[in-house]
């Protein structure tokens, strides 16, 4: 994990860490004892709209169906699977990076394509052949 001071690799985006909220949480779940006196957990806040991060990246960001963007626009992640807090910190960053790569990907625009010359006689040609089954079906006039 490649991690300079300040911040925080997202492919080919970078994430100011001054721009991510980290909060120690207490995890859930079973722990014994120690669950209820040391916070491990970490709830992550990133604010995308007042982020530095391009504006057509935060459009597809935004717009990604994703239950951890509320409709403010901050993404919010909880980590808490390891049991140190340094962990989960590094979980939650990784995890947010994945998301702003995932939004920084450009999907290829769709050109549509014109149905071959051949194509199109095949099509007619299985037309006609069908009506020619449904004609022989018919009812003989004599």
């Amino acid at each position: 994990m490649s991690e300079s001071r300040g911040t925080r690799d997202a492919g080919p985006l970078a994430i100011r860490e001054e721009e991510v909220e980290l909060l120690p949480i207490r995890a859930q779940g079973a722990g014994g004892q120690n669950v209820n006196k040391v916070s491990n957990a970490v709830h992550l806040r990133f604010d995308v709209r007042a982020s530095s991060l391009p504006d057509p990246v935060k459009e597809r960001l935004l717009a990604l169906r994703d239950q951890r963007i509320t409709d403010e626009g901050v993404v919010v992640i909880k980590a808490q699977q390891h049991r140190s807090l340094e962990k989960n910190r590094a979980d939650a960053l990784a995890r947010l990076a994945e998301l702003v790569a995932r939004a920084a990907h450009v999907p290829r625009t769709r050109r549509a394509t014109k149905p071959t010359r051949a194509s199109q006689r095949r099509r007619v040609e299985g037309k006609v052949k069908r009506g020619e089954v449904k004609a022989l079906r018919r009812r003989v006039v004599e």
